[in-house]
């Protein structure tokens, strides 16, 4: 989800999936921040500070006049190791430490429980992934809907303009008391020209991922949290992750999320938006053991069937350098999985098939510039330590020669 600098569209622009660069702030003037060491801990010792080391200089490189307030990191490898600690706090005070089980809010991770209940429809012969977009009654009328269809959403590749970048939104002060219907939303975005006609490229749009979520609603006439819930969380034994619908407070236990002000200092921005707003573009809360869990789960194919995981698995470029996108899912030299930014919380699940490898870090800030972001620096440098052969977040080296 990429962030915009426009005060007027801050909050929505926060909710996008960071591509942008913007200057990064010395690491050599921030505080290191210190490990917890509640967890099992299998690597090296060698290992384990190599990582420790990188979990530090990303939180200092992405802070202010301070670090990133914490960060929670996961990593599980078959006959390797594991490696599951949380770094920093979770509101500042440095008394009180990030837990393992703190709950952040996942951003557009909520997007792969939303593909993963509409790959089963398909399994379930109730639409089809190349059905067009007029089939479905939304209730908001989309413009050229038959010739959109329900793939080019889930690839991003409608061409329909993201829904938080809208310049109807610029004047707009969002507060969690804010209430929207997906409608109201879609409505705002597609009344603006397209970027492109449907099918030509790639482009990153919440807007795509809110109509899939109407979609499922059409097709089951159960709302989407319902259909999240009884399909996946109940069946995966995920207790800790919800998609909350009206309330904007976090559940016991959280993570405080955090911003930057304009003087580089960290304000709390735990509560900022109404539910309503993102949605099933990116409203879910989830931990880290309900995210190991799920991203094998969804990445495995162990969700829907083996076609619809054929599809999902199909990715293909978005003109980032070794970056695909497949059905809600991004692919990167080997590794499958989702970054997810909302206003304090930056987070990345991943997962490795060919070693079985799962690696998470939930951040509660979001700093998504300079690109690839916070949580995504973070799994960069411990695939570098780990898998130094299928490094994720590659230098493109032809940037790295021009700027020689």
């Amino acid at each position: 989800m990429k962030s915009k600098t426009r005060a007027a569209a801050g909050i929505l622009a926060a909710l996008l999936l960071a591509t942008a660069a913007e200057s990064q702030h010395s690491a050599g003037s921030a505080k290191s921040i210190s490990a917890n060491s509640a967890a099992t801990q299998s690597f090296s010792p060698a290992t384990q500070s190599a990582i420790s080391a990188a979990v530090n200089k990303e939180l200092a490189a992405f802070g202010g006049n301070t670090p990133v307030p914490g960060a929670i990191v996961g990593i599980w490898v078959p006959g390797k190791g594991t490696f599951a600690q949380a770094f920093g706090s979770s509101n500042l005070d440095p008394k009180t430490r990030l837990a393992l089980d703190d709950k952040f809010r996942i951003g557009s991770n909520t997007k792969t429980f939303v593909i993963s209940v509409l790959l089963q429809l398909v399994d379930e012969k109730k639409l089809s992934l190349d059905d067009p977009v007029s089939k479905f009654d939304l209730g908001v009328k989309i413009p050229n809907a038959e010739n959109i269809t329900v793939r080019e959403l889930c690839q991003m590749r409608s061409g329909l303009l993201d829904a938080y970048s809208a310049p109807q939104y610029d004047k707009v002060t969002f507060t969690p008391q804010t209430a929207y219907t997906p409608q109201q939303i879609i409505a705002t975005a597609v009344s603006n020209p397209p970027l492109f006609p449907p099918g030509a490229k790639w482009n990153y749009s919440n807007t795509n991922y809110l109509m899939l979520g109407l979609i499922i609603e059409a097709v089951t006439h159960h709302p989407i949290q319902d259909e999240i819930s009884t399909r996946l969380l109940v069946p995966l034994r995920l207790k800790n992750t919800t998609f909350p619908t009206t309330n904007p407070d976090m559940p016991l236990p959280f993570a405080h999320g955090y911003a930057l002000d304009p003087q580089k200092n960290w304000t709390d921005v735990t509560v900022n938006l109404s539910p309503s707003i993102s949605w099933a573009a990116g409203v879910m809360i989830s931990d880290l053991a309900d995210m190991k869990i799920w991203v094998k789960a969804y990445v495995t194919g162990s969700t829907n069937g083996a076609a619809t995981q054929k599809e999902r698995l199909t990715c293909l470029p978005t003109g980032g350098y070794e970056l695909s996108f497949g059905l809600g899912i991004g692919c990167v030299n080997g590794w499958y999985g989702y970054t997810g930014g909302i206003p304090g919380y930056n987070t990345s699940a991943n997962y490795f098939p060919a070693q079985g490898a799962t690696i998470i870090a939930l951040v509660n800030s979001q700093i998504e510039t300079p690109s690839p972001g916070v949580a995504n620096a973070i799994f960069r440098d411990i695939t570098q330590i780990l898998f130094p052969h299928n490094v994720a977040f590659p230098p493109d080296p032809a940037t790295k020669s021009a700027t020689k």
